[in-house]
């Protein structure tokens, strides 16, 4: 099984498409799977499992209309995306500022000071290296995110290849979850853990966008049923890059927590990537989630030109770098057991002055970017 992921992970791994809105779909063809799982079933709006059908990848008949946008959908130009990253954890008590300034808004996940400061903890204790991966991408797949996406499934190659490179010995597991909103014609849809990436690319060409129509999305059942998939247990670097554009509903921020809970239950590091469109709501509960479960934020900026403008994060100090390299910097990151920073040729461009992965802010308060 290595030689064939070595082989085929560039390519099988290379499109990260809108959702489908076809109703049957395979599982995904992995024997470490959990027993009585019913992943790689496509969920009704019920969140039931359909049918599936032989060929391994949502039946493509039927789908809404994705964007006319002329601007969006065009075959894009490979690693354009541009990302900061930033570790909340690293400066604590700037985060906590911030989280205390936005009080309790509806929507957001609410945790208590004693529960970050346990999560800070956990983060910034030495890890082990790992031999094995398993990453899942939870993928926000209404109207407005065609154009992410489209740039999204050219930049996979990319990281793709570079694992590969950097981890010859490892075989990982890739698993996708795909999520809409109430009332679209479905909510949530999912394919398990795979090793045949031949399979992965299958099910991510069948998709396609649709559906959204308000701001909020289903953000809690896509958490949710990403962490119901058969993460492995032990000595396995256990990621979930979750790509969107919206917050939760603003009574859902209960059933938030309750999905980043189990994502901490699980050792389930979550690494948020916020697209363009987001809003304050929408980083604040990207950066709670990456705080608690030891992941890092990362937000896409304008640097590319790629897509609709970027909220300017509230943070003060990044590096901007290849959207591309970023990821890959945190799967390296997570199964060498520590932070990799950017080298110098990756920075496309700076804010804040950083000097020597630091900056001094005006209140005279420093930050650390890695």
């Amino acid at each position: 099984m290595r030689n064939v992921w070595r082989g085929s992970l560039v390519v099988a791994v290379s499109v990260l498409a809108a959702c489908s809105d076809a109703e049957t779909m395979s599982s995904s063809s992995d024997s470490s799977r959990n027993a009585g799982s019913n992943a790689g079933a496509a969920p009704t709006e019920s969140g039931s499992p359909s049918s599936s059908s032989s060929s391994g990848a949502a039946d493509p008949s039927g789908d809404e209309a994705a964007s006319t946008d002329p601007a969006k959908g065009q075959n894009p130009v490979t690693d354009t995306l541009t990302a900061g990253v930033w570790d909340d954890n690293l400066n604590f008590d700037f985060f906590t500022k911030y989280i205390t300034t936005l009080g309790a808004r509806p929507g957001l996940p609410i945790f208590s000071a004693n529960e970050r400061t346990a999560a800070k903890d956990r983060a910034l204790t030495p890890r082990a290296a790992t031999p094995e991966l398993d990453v899942a991408f939870l993928v926000d797949t209404t109207g407005s995110m065609q154009d992410e996406l489209s740039y999204i499934q050219r930049e996979l190659s990319s990281i793709a290849g570079n694992i590969a490179t950097r981890f010859p010995g490892t075989t990982p597991r890739f698993g996708l979850v795909f999520y809409r909103d109430q009332g679209d014609q479905y909510v949530t849809r999912w394919f398990d853990f795979a090793t045949d990436l031949q399979t992965v690319q299958a099910n991510l060409d069948a998709q396609t966008t649709g559906g959204g129509g308000d701001y909020p999305e289903a953000v809690p059942a896509g958490l949710s049923k990403t962490m119901s998939l058969s993460w492995r247990q032990g000595n396995v670097a256990r990621l979930a890059f979750w790509v969107a554009d919206a917050p939760a509903h603003a009574n859902e921020g209960p059933a938030t927590r309750s999905a980043i809970d189990s994502a901490l239950q699980q050792s389930v590091h979550v690494y948020p990537v916020a697209a363009s469109g987001a809003d304050e709501l929408t980083e604040a509960t990207m950066r709670s989630a990456a705080q608690i479960t030891g992941g890092r934020y990362l937000f896409l900026t304008d640097d590319s030109g790629v897509g609709d403008a970027h909220k300017e994060p509230s943070i003060p100090c990044y590096h901007v770098t290849k959207f591309s390299s970023a990821m890959v910097r945190m799967v390296e990151g997570e199964m060498k057991g520590t932070r990799i920073e950017p080298q110098a040729a990756e920075i496309l461009r700076s804010v804040g002055n950083p000097q020597d992965g630091k900056c001094t802010l005006s209140s005279q308060e420093q930050v650390v970017i890695y």
